[in-house]
């Protein structure tokens, strides 16, 4: 297979913001191939580093030596254990302390003579990336270099990136769209990543200010959400990306209001990667990255990704629209039947998050719900100064009583994992005590 470079850009461009002096690419090369030399011979190496450009220049160092690198989100020793184990991890690359069962080096960013740009065939396996896990076992899923490049070429054309964009992101380097839009969106799209690991809404506008226009922010509704609550001062965006989870309309209007920014979501999968795009308030349709090709059936849908060696089936019911876009319809898996009538656990969700008052929350069916016609849906809830009985109210304007929640569990937060995920089954838990 031919090979693709490791960046396709310029030596004197910008690719990454880390302290005083912005990274070049020429640097990053240098940087690169220093790092490689300290490595071992063999892969695959565990990735956690939180410093984004230590993520991506361990990534980068890693695959120039031919080495498999491990994509986890789930940073806690004993997922990062089981990874290594599960997939004969040889070490692991980390700023941070860690207790693992193999070596554990740290990718400091050391100065280097002058180096080539890497050539990497198209088909080698760059990352193995694990899915969230929040509806069972978080399973791992290939991606060839090509794929990778595919990708982030189509995210720069559809999100209009710029060699001079800052891009800023609040998902870990590790999670699959985090890696897409932060790490190889610099190296082989465009625009200049952000080295620092933000999370809380102060970090966040604060990190911004400090990098030069036009920004984009990539984050998730969760961090939106609490971004907005905050109600810290931001500096100008030149757009917002959003992915993980749905993105109400409310929502979308109110970071749209508030920031002046267009709101644009990503779909797309672990399995497949970022396959298509919608700016929220333009309505329901999602326009494909340059590239992909979807095969839409009654009951079934699969995308075709450059670089991918077979067609990916997705998990959602897809509609086309007539205009070379298309509209999700749920989940498949998502669908439930009770009392002889259909609906979306997703669609259900996004009426109960659109009450007001309601700051989060989640549908959920049990188990035996097909088998156990006594059985009903279950819907966690956060709202302050709102009752159970007040949200079923509220819900019964708008959904069927076959599916009204019972019971409703009102909590403090959701739990959701480090990108906003939310898990089916600790909320299941609550639901239905055993």
């Amino acid at each position: 297979m031919p090979g693709l470079p490791l960046t396709s850009r310029g030596l004197e461009e910008v690719v990454f913001h880390r302290g005083a002096a912005p990274v070049t690419v020429a640097r990053f090369l240098a940087e690169v191939a220093a790092l490689a030399a300290r490595l071992p011979d063999e892969g695959p190496v565990l990735n956690f580093c939180a410093d984004r450009y230590l993520a991506l220049l361990g990534f980068a160092a890693a695959l120039s030596r031919g080495h498999v690198t491990l994509l986890s989100a789930d940073r806690t020793p004993l997922r990062l254990a089981e990874i290594a184990q599960g997939h004969g991890a040889r070490y692991a690359l980390s700023d941070v302390a860690a207790v693992l069962p193999l070596p554990v080096l740290r990718p400091d960013a050391m100065p280097g003579e002058a180096a080539p740009n890497p050539l990497i065939p198209a088909d080698a396996i760059a990352v193995i990336a694990f899915t969230s896990g929040s509806t069972g076992e978080p399973q791992p899923h290939a991606k060839p270099w090509g794929a990778l490049v595919a990708g982030a070429r189509g995210a720069a054309e559809t999100f209009g990136v710029t060699g001079g964009t800052s891009v800023l992101g609040t998902v870990p380097a590790q999670h699959m769209y985090g890696f897409e839009t932060t790490v190889m969106l610099p190296l082989q799209g465009a625009g200049a990543g952000h080295a620092g690991d933000v999370f809380y809404p102060q970090d966040i506008a604060a990190a911004l200010a400090a990098l030069p226009a036009p920004r984009l922010l990539v984050t998730t509704p969760l961090q939106l959400r609490a971004l907005l609550r905050s109600e810290v001062a931001m500096p100008a965006l030149a757009g917002i990306v959003s992915a993980t989870a749905p993105l109400s309309d409310a929502l979308a209007t109110e970071a749209e209001a508030a920031w002046g920014a267009p709101v644009r979501e990503i779909y797309g999968a672990t399995e497949a990667g970022s396959i298509a795009s919608r700016r929220t308030l333009e309505g329901p349709g999602w326009t494909p990255y340059p590239g992909m090709t979807f095969a839409i059936g009654e009951d079934s849908a699969s995308v075709t990704v450059p670089g991918l060696p077979a067609p990916v089936p997705l998990s959602d019911r897809l509609v086309r629209d007539g205009e070379g876009r298309f509209r999700l319809e749920g989940r498949l898996a998502d669908m439930v039947k009770v009392a002889g009538k259909r609906a979306s656990l997703a669609g259900l969700t996004r009426i109960l998050t659109g009450i007001d008052g309601v700051e989060d929350g989640a549908f959920v069916a049990p188990d035996d719900l097909d088998a156990n016609p006594q059985a009903r849906l279950a819907a966690a809830v956060v709202a302050p100064g709102l009752s159970a009985e007040a949200i079923v109210a509220a819900l019964r304007e708008q959904v069927e009583p076959a599916f009204l929640p019972r019971p409703v569990v009102m909590l403090p937060a959701l739990p959701r994992d480090a990108v906003g995920k939310v898990s089916r089954n600790a909320i299941a838990a609550l639901a239905w005590r055993r």
